[in-house]
């Protein structure tokens, strides 16, 4: 089941969808808007450097840039990251594999993980947490486990969280948790049918 989630698995799913819809129209696989958490938890934080870890085809980097951030952006989709460059040449496109990849310690004011879902999550969540600089915050959005009317997501251990154990992964001598809960927004089935989904959401700062 795991193997869905490799680095060869998410090449094949971006490059199937480039070849069904060919060069000239709107292959990507996601909306190409930034998302809704994202935008409500770093729509008032000061500009600075920032670490968008998953980036996929980039729309929450052009936007982090476009508010003024400096943007690294990481992905270990090669096929995401030319069509996310082909959108942007204010974002650093890298491409780092997140199941092993530890940012440089203290270097951004935000490190920003949506919907990164492999396995191994906590551990991975706290390689990341080391990129966050004094000061500055991790964001955190995933799909809730729990939200059986989203699309079908496969129920691999480790792959999905609660807010609680990511909040409860972070030192408390090191971190203020501002954020750790659920909120709905609309979604979309894969079928274009309109509903509620409910997200995680956790946002932390590290102490000073």
């Amino acid at each position: 089941m795991t193997d869905m989630f490799t680095q060869e698995a998410w090449e094949e799913r971006y490059g199937a969808r480039e070849e069904r819809h060919g060069q000239h129209g709107h292959h990507g696989i996601w909306s190409g808007q930034p998302n809704a958490q994202l935008v409500a938890e770093a729509a008032d934080l000061p500009a600075g450097r920032a670490l968008d870890a998953g980036c996929g085809e980039g729309a929450d980097a052009v936007w982090l840039a476009g508010r003024g951030w400096d943007v690294t952006a990481v992905d270990f989709s090669r096929t995401a990251l030319a069509r996310a460059q082909a959108r942007s040449a204010d974002v650093r496109w890298r491409h780092e594999d997140l199941t092993t990849w530890t940012p440089d310690a203290g270097a951004y004011d935000l490190v920003s993980a949506q919907f990164v879902h492999l396995p191994g999550l906590l551990e991975l969540y706290g390689r990341l947490a080391t990129g966050v600089a004094p000061g500055g915050s991790l964001l955190v959005v995933g799909h809730d486990p729990t939200d059986e009317a989203g699309p079908h997501r496969p129920q691999v251990p480790g792959m999905f969280f609660t807010a609680d154990e990511v909040a409860g992964s972070l030192d408390p001598r090191e971190w203020e948790v501002l954020v750790a809960g659920t909120r709905e927004r609309a979604g979309l089935t894969h079928e274009g049918t309109e509903l509620t989904v409910r997200d995680i959401v956790v946002h932390a700062r590290r102490r000073p």
